[in-house]
């Protein structure tokens, strides 16, 4: 087994490959820690990141506890919360939580845990998949961090777990990647110290709405340090003329009121980043001896950081398809692991209508939430979205969408 991108979609398919007793080696070209955007997790999330075994690793660390998420309307006034819940064995939904958390600390975690399970974890980038006679992949081509020689790392089975590099779509394995319907968007955040925050449920995640796909979020990755960071048109950003970082402060102080009220007086303690161009879907991502997870084939939009919890599910479903293929259990044909993409893939479009849903209609959206079908828009919140699309909430959402106007 080899397993390409050391992020939080390769380090817990090696940690949960490592659960059923299968080795692999993992490669990664960048060290650790890092820094990276979606530190917020669905609660579905963080119950994978229980199941890798890391509960009292993230209470050591006093990651922000999140209850849930408050959605402030363009006045700064009126908003709803979406509360972070989930589903007893009896099938009730109960109270629950989860974590906010810096990615730098958090990623190296991950990886750091799937190496003390037992992952033989190598140094370098992948520079071509391994291809055999017939054309199909064998393992990767690695070029040591060490400027040694290249070496073949042969595998019965190849994970593409890259993210936005994605390694077997650019190199021809998988599918084309083809651009998202958030392609036209530019994310443009940093870290500030000073931010306001809730007196009670102070980790919850903040979105602040002004207009489609204009946006800010607000979310605590410690005690004192909140990301804050604001989506606009690529546009919008370019006919301002203005740097990353009078950008982002002017947004701050305008874009909504309650944006500036929580703002006001923060002080920003990391560089300004930006990501553009950052939704796109890879439409062909297994074969007879691989598969990609997460990033590495699809990304919709990180409103709520669904990408996180998407690839630590993701993870744990290839562990189970990798474990019934080479077991011999898997569903036969030419791609043993079809299911996978398949239940992959409708679990993407949950999440892609319930965005669409949110930004096309906000005041549906919300009485969704609030009366017609509240356990449904909350179930898909938490990451409850492999099956949901047979849910009256998710044919309610197919209505908003299909009422919108072009």
């Amino acid at each position: 087994m080899v397993v390409v991108g050391g992020g939080p979609g390769g380090s817990a398919t090696a940690t949960f490959l490592r659960q059923r007793g299968i080795g692999c080696t993992l490669v990664e070209k960048e060290s650790f820690p890092r820094f990276h955007v979606g530190e917020s997790m669905t609660g579905e999330c963080g119950a994978t990141v229980r199941k890798l075994g890391l509960g009292a690793a993230m209470a050591e660390r006093r990651y922000p506890v999140k209850h849930g998420v408050s959605v402030f309307a363009p006045n700064g006034r009126s908003r709803f919360f979406v509360p972070v819940r989930a589903r007893a064995p009896g099938g009730e939904l109960v109270d629950a939580t989860t974590w906010q958390v810096r990615r730098a600390t958090f990623d190296d975690l991950l990886l750091d845990h799937a190496t003390e399970s037992g992952t033989e974890r190598l140094r370098g980038t992948a520079t071509a998949p391994l291809l055999d006679a017939d054309g199909n992949v064998r393992g990767v081509r690695v070029a040591p961090a060490d400027g040694s020689g290249e070496l073949d790392v042969r595998a019965d089975v190849t994970v593409d777990a890259t993210g936005m590099n994605t390694f077997l779509a650019r190199t021809g394995v998988a599918g084309v990647k083809e651009r998202g319907d958030y392609d036209r968007q530019l994310a443009i955040y940093s870290h500030f110290t000073g931010a306001r925050r809730d007196a009670e449920q102070s980790g919850d995640t903040v979105i602040l709405y002004q207009r489609r796909h204009h946006w800010a979020w607000l979310i605590p990755i410690d005690d004192e340090v909140t990301s804050v960071g604001v989506v606009t048109p690529s546009e919008h950003y370019r006919a301002t003329g203005m740097t990353r970082e009078a950008f982002l402060e002017a947004e701050m102080a305008s874009l909504n009121p309650e944006l500036a009220r929580r703002t006001a007086g923060a002080r920003r303690v990391a560089d300004v980043h930006a990501t553009a161009n950052y939704s796109y879907h890879v439409r062909r991502f297994t074969g007879d001896a691989w598969l990609c997870v997460g990033d590495a084939h699809r990304f919709i939009d990180p409103i709520f950081s669904f990408g996180l919890g998407v690839a630590l599910a993701e993870a744990e479903m290839a562990a189970g398809a990798i474990e019934a293929h080479l077991g011999g259990s898997g569903p036969p044909g030419p791609n043993p692991f079809q299911d996978y993409e398949d239940t992959c893939e409708r679990g993407l479009d949950v999440y892609q209508l319930l965005l669409d849903g949110f930004w096309t209609n906000p005041l549906s959206f919300g009485y969704l939430l609030h009366d017609r079908h509240r356990d449904d828009v909350i179930d898909m919140f938490a990451g409850r979205v492999y099956g949901y699309e047979r849910s009256p909430g998710y044919h309610a959402l197919v209505a908003i969408n299909e009422a919108a106007p072009a």
